[in-house]
This record gives structure tokens, C-alpha cells and sequence, in this order.
């Protein structure tokens, strides 16, 4: 089941059920769940929704999609995989140590990554940064927490990077990864009714530039080398989320190291099973 929140023709936010090419917008009104956040936080999320009265259905492309958040925070947790392992390491000789380490130590690297209002969702434009020159999306397989942080659904998560801003100093992470429009959320969330099935969750990036294909590359959330209940663990170690949390559980796919976005770009990011996430780019 999947569940998005959109804005509808009249400019009113709405949350509803995907089901092919529609919507069904779900009546909030007079019910136990006042918002999005609310109803993640039920007992049971899939029967809370489908107890739910529904509207009429409408075609999805008849809605503007907003980014699946209320009031969340965004994290993040980085070198999850061998490839962003050996990707930091390039980015900087000082910092190389550190993430070599990081990769095989029992604490992972999570970092906070944005508030709701620095989230963009499908077809909103992302941002690099004007002080950047080295910039990268990171696609990355999102988990939606409940505020016990159990993990409810998945989402697609963009994680835009400066790189050259990360490798000249480890300690400048925060400016690389936190700033207005840094990070995609999206389609919708694919609501969970038992432990996902990392095997079954292919990532695959496609970048487009003036109409061309000017990257594309793909990795599976298996090949991950943290489980995903270790990471939650470790984000709610001295961490309490009133209301909740989605952590994106780091990236796979990196571009080489020439390679860096522009504005007008395209990404997209598809995670089977999920969805697409597309935004183009922006700088300024």
C-alpha cells in the first residue's frame, strides 16, 4: 500500500492511497489522525488506513505530490556501502582514514540531514550549492519512523552532496549536506505489513542533461553493509522523535570523480517496488 500526501486543483493538502494512476483521498476529518504524522504513528498503519473513509478517486496526474513529511525530522547515515566507502576516501588524503574506519566500526556515521522546509519532493527543483563546484545527488533507500522509531514505510530519499566542500575538511559535513533544498523525498511511502525484503530493493540513478542520459548506475539496498535495524538503533541511542523520523541509510551509487551536477539537470532515482523520485536541479 502506498500513501502519498499532495496538494489538490482547489490548493488544499490532502494524504490518500496510490493505487495505479489514482488517488483516493483518505478523510481525515472526524477521525483519530489529524495529519500524515498522526496516522504513521498508529498501531497499525496499513488497517488505519484502510479503515479510513476515501473520497472520490482522482488521477494522479490531476494532484500535485508534496514530499511524504509533516513535521519529521531527516537524517542520514553515510558509508553504508563499499562503494561510498572508497568514494570519501577520494574526496580527501586527511579525511581517508576516518571513513575507512567508519565502515567496520560497530557506530555508524549518522548525521542530521534537514528540516521540513528544506525538503522537496517529486518534480520540485533540488539545489547546489553557490559556494560548491564538485556536487552529486546520492540516492539512498529512506526509512519512515513512527515516534517508538519503528519502521513503518520506505520512501525514495535523495541526499544531495557537496563533495568538494566534504573532502577539503570532514568537519564542514554539516555545510556540505544541510542547506535549503538538499534533500528529495518521494514519491509516496510504501507502507510496510512486515520486514522488508533488502533483496528486493534495486536503486538505480539516471542523470539527464539537455535531453541526454549523462549517467546512470544502480546498486541493490542488500548490499548494504549495515542492517536497517542497527542504524535505527543506533539514531534512537539518547534521541527521543515526538514526531518521528525518516533516515536515509546512505548510497551506493557515486558518480566518478570528474563528474559533477549542473543546473538543468534531471535525476532521477527508482527504487523497485517504490516508486521514482525525479527533480531537476537548480543552483542559487
Amino acid at each position: 500500500m502506498k500513501l502519498a500526501k499532495f496538494r489538490l486543483p482547489d490548493g488544499s493538502t490532502a494524504v490518500g492511497r496510490v493505487a495505479d494512476a489514482t488517488v483516493l483521498p483518505l478523510v481525515l476529518s472526524g477521525s483519530p489522525y489529524a495529519s500524515l504524522t498522526e496516522l504513521l504513528d498508529a498501531e497499525d498503519v496499513p488497517q488505519a488506513v484502510r479503515d479510513l473513509e476515501t473520497r472520490e478517486p482522482l488521477p494522479l496526474e490531476s494532484v500535485t505530490l508534496l514530499p511524504p513529511i509533516d513535521r519529521q525530522e531527516v537524517w542520514a547515515a553515510g558509508v553504508t556501502y563499499k562503494r561510498s566507502q572508497t568514494a570519501r576516501m577520494e574526496e580527501s588524503e586527511a579525511a581517508a582514514s576516518c571513513y575507512d574506519r567508519v565502515y567496520n566500526a560497530d557506530r555508524p556515521e549518522l548525521f542530521f540531514k534537514a528540516t521540513p522546509h528544506r525538503v522537496r519532493g517529486p518534480g520540485q527543483p533540488l539545489r547546489i550549492r553557490r559556494d560548491a563546484t564538485w556536487n552529486v545527488p546520492e540516492p539512498e533507500l529512506a526509512l519512515v519512523l513512527d515516534r517508538r522509531l519503528r519502521i513503518v514505510g520506505l520512501t525514495v530519499g535523495n541526499d544531495m552532496s557537496s563533495r568538494d566542500i566534504e573532502g577539503e575538511n570532514p568537519l564542514y559535513l554539516p555545510q556540505a549536506k544541510c542547506y535549503d533544498a538538499s534533500a528529495g523525498l518521494g514519491p509516496w511511502i510504501l507502507l510496510l505489513e512486515g520486514p522488508p525484503d533488502r533483496a528486493s530493493l534495486r536503486i538505480r540513478l539516471v542523470i539527464h542533461r539537455q535531453g541526454q542520459e549523462v549517467f546512470a548506475a544502480e546498486t541493490s539496498a542488500a548490499e548494504m553493509a549495515r542492517s536497517l535495524e542497527d542504524l535505527v538503533g543506533w539514531l534512537g541511542r539518547d534521541n527521543v522523535f515526538p514526531d518521528g523520523a525518516i533516515l536515509m541509510t546512505g548510497t551506493g551509487v557515486v558518480p566518478d570523480a570528474d563528474f559533477t551536477l549542473a543546473a538543468g539537470d534531471l535525476v532521477e532515482i527508482t527504487i523497485d517496488g517504490i516508486g521514482t523520485l525525479a527533480n531537476p536541479i537548480i543552483q542559487g
